[in-house]
């Protein structure tokens, strides 16, 4: 198994200039940590159909932008992870591609986090988000659930096993992404078109609850059928809550190549 040489963040935008510096600054600071000082990192804006200054600020931020007009969700995430590849022009076995959302702000350790994973052998590491910045009148609903969120999934002995499929925050060595055909072009559910096909193929999927992603807890979401909108249907008279809907879950079903927890990161 070829080690880890490179690392690319993809984030897919549409008219993200408000949240998108707060975005790149949460990946400047995870790639700043100590594990990550002997490889090389690319962070790459997919900058889709925007008419703010996303394009400018993802520049600004030193981020390689992939423009394109399509709306989509999976083409943007795509599109971003094929710049990268191209720029790094190294083996896709020696590349972990790690996806997140311009909306979102990744832990410090998240990216050693991931590196350390692949070292053990894992394809692909799935983890969880947490919403912030909900309105207070929401409160009791949002705190609901996130109880619901946190106990979706869990097991006596694997404590880290969640049924939640997010593209905030999940990573993959790029050659199971390119084995498995990469992202769809899917406008939602790209994340877990993604995930499915990597288990599918019989690669090693870790599910962990280690490092979450602090994910906006707007209510108008920008992917119907997304994290956004299922946060926006909790704001409906009798929001339903569970497992199959909470962060748009990836269901119950487990299989032989996926695992939980750790990789024994401090």
């Amino acid at each position: 198994m070829t080690g880890i040489a490179a690392m690319a963040v993809v984030i897919p935008a549409h008219n993200e200039q408000a949240l998108l510096p707060a975005a790149l600054s949460a990946v400047s600071r995870a790639a700043r940590h100590p594990a990550l000082a002997s490889t090389r990192l690319v962070v790459v804006v997919a900058a889709d159909a925007c008419t703010d200054a996303t394009r400018s600020v993802a520049h600004g931020a030193g981020a390689l932008v992939a423009p394109l007009d399509a709306r989509n969700p999976g083409r943007a995430r795509a599109a971003g992870a094929a710049l990268a590849l191209r720029t790094l022009g190294l083996d896709p076995g020696a590349v972990w591609i790690a996806s997140t959302d311009a909306d979102s702000e990744v832990p410090r350790r998240w990216l050693a986090h991931q590196l350390a994973c692949a070292g053990q052998g894992w394809d692909a590491v799935v983890g969880t988000v947490r919403p912030h910045g909900w309105p207070p009148a929401l409160g009791d609903v949002i705190s609901r659930h996130l109880r619901e969120y946190e106990a979706a999934g869990r097991h006596p002995g694997r404590p880290d096993l969640h049924p939640h499929v997010h593209g905030a925050n999940l990573g993959v060595r790029a050659d199971a992404y390119l084995g498995c055909g990469g992202y769809p072009a899917l406008a939602t559910g790209e994340d877990h078109a993604l995930v499915a096909a990597l288990r599918t193929g019989g690669h090693r999927v870790l599910r962990t609850r280690r490092f979450p992603v602090l994910t906006s807890a707007r209510l108008t979401a920008r992917a119907r059928g997304g994290y956004g909108d299922h946060l926006g249907r909790l704001a409906e008279p009798v929001p339903r809550i569970g497992p199959d809907t909470a962060g748009g879950g990836g269901g119950r079903r487990q299989d032989s190549v996926t695992g939980t927890g750790g990789c024994g990161f401090p």
